[in-house]
């Protein structure tokens, strides 16, 4: 059954999201970051990481296992790279301050490198590399996460979906900006699914015995309880090369742990025995600045050739247009800036519930 959708102004359900994390004690300016990152992701379409994540926050900050107040330390530093503690703040604004270090270090010494320990759920991976791109660099932007995904020939949930996001400026309409988990799907989709009373798709994840998981809600009990994994990219086995996504996801587990003597693996699942503690998640950016290598405009002009040539090849049968690693997303944040975020049902009524449970003012919501 579809549920009953509404769609709401953007920057309506951002302030309502800023004034949330300011009723939990984030300090403004940080506030203003927490919201930013995540109307981004839902007017890039990315419902899973966007207002559907807000509730998460709020919980997690209740629970004492995310601090309002980030208090980030550097622990060890030198003209092009950084180590970082979070000190289990929020990690979007760890994050952001961390890819800034990283663009501000590229600047004055052509490539910077942050390493970050003792963070927390960052929102959208693709946000960080965009700030580079915004500042005319190459980004990456890296994250290890809880547990949930099972390794090639296991069933177990190891390693986290580890998002991988690269973006790089054209002489294009948009920027080039890849953001991928390394996992076939991650547990915020699967939310998704389960907000809407959808099965997720076969293919996608494994139980202990080896089978097929659709049923959604059973599906995120299970993942928790470690009954369940999702697959990594290319799925179980080896017949469609499901170790690259395994690989891709221990070498983003080395990067976010090895490289900062931060946290890994079940280590990241939030939980002593039934005790929720910090996550512990660790990231890792890259800015690199671009002048070092080529100029500027040449760069910008040789990867719109590069984007340009691949869209203009040969479609296949049926289809009527090549997309290019962000292009659905830049062309959703134009549609949605008009026409609002679409807003479930079920979502409706955990806002109404947080707008009375937070003490907030009033909102030009249509439910």
């Amino acid at each position: 059954m579809v549920s009953e959708i509404v769609m709401v102004e953007y920057r309506e359900l951002k302030r309502f999201m800023k004034e949330g994390f300011i009723a939990l004690g984030v300090p403004k300016d940080d506030a203003e970051v927490c919201s930013t990152v995540l109307i981004e992701s839902d007017l890039r379409g990315i419902e899973s990481h966007g207002i559907g994540r807000f509730k998460m926050y709020v919980d997690r900050i209740r629970d004492g296992i995310q601090l309002p107040v980030t208090r980030q330390t550097i622990i060890k530093e030198t003209a092009n790279t950084a180590v970082i503690d979070g000190g289990h703040g929020m990690g979007h604004v760890i994050a952001y301050r961390a890819m800034q270090l990283a663009i501000d270090k590229a600047k004055e010494s052509n490539i910077g490198m942050v390493a970050v320990r003792n963070s927390s759920h960052f929102g959208i991976t693709g946000f960080y590399p965009a700030m580079a791109v915004n500042s005319g660099m190459v980004g990456l932007a890296f994250s290890n996460a809880r547990p949930s995904v099972a390794p090639t020939f296991g069933v177990d949930p190891v390693i986290g979906t580890n998002p991988i996001s690269f973006g790089a400026p054209a002489d294009d309409k948009y920027p080039f900006l890849l953001d991928i988990a390394t996992s076939i799907t991650q547990r915020g989709k699967i939310e998704v699914y389960a907000r809407e009373g959808k099965d997720t798709p076969p293919g996608v994840t494994i139980d202990r015995e080896g089978r097929d998981c659709t049923d959604s809600q059973r599906l995120l009990k299970d993942l928790v309880d470690g009954k369940a994994a999702l697959l990594p990219l290319g799925g179980a086995g080896e017949d469609l090369a499901g170790y690259k996504g395994y690989g891709l996801g221990v070498m983003i587990e080395i990067l976010c742990a090895s490289l900062c003597g931060g946290s890994f693996g079940k280590a990241l699942s939030g939980f002593e025995g039934e005790k929720k503690v910090h996550h512990k998640l660790g990231h890792f950016f890259v800015a690199i600045n671009i002048e070092s290598f080529v100029p500027l405009d040449v760069f910008k002009k040789t990867t719109g050739a590069i984007l340009r040539e691949i869209r203009s090849s040969t479609r296949a049968p049926s289809q009527d247009r090549i997309y290019i690693a962000g292009e659905k997303e830049f062309e959703m944040v134009e549609t949605r800036k008009k026409q609002g975020i679409p807003i479930n049902k079920p979502l409706q009524i955990i806002m109404k519930d947080l707008i009375k449970g937070l003490n907030l003012g009033e909102f030009n919501f249509p439910f």
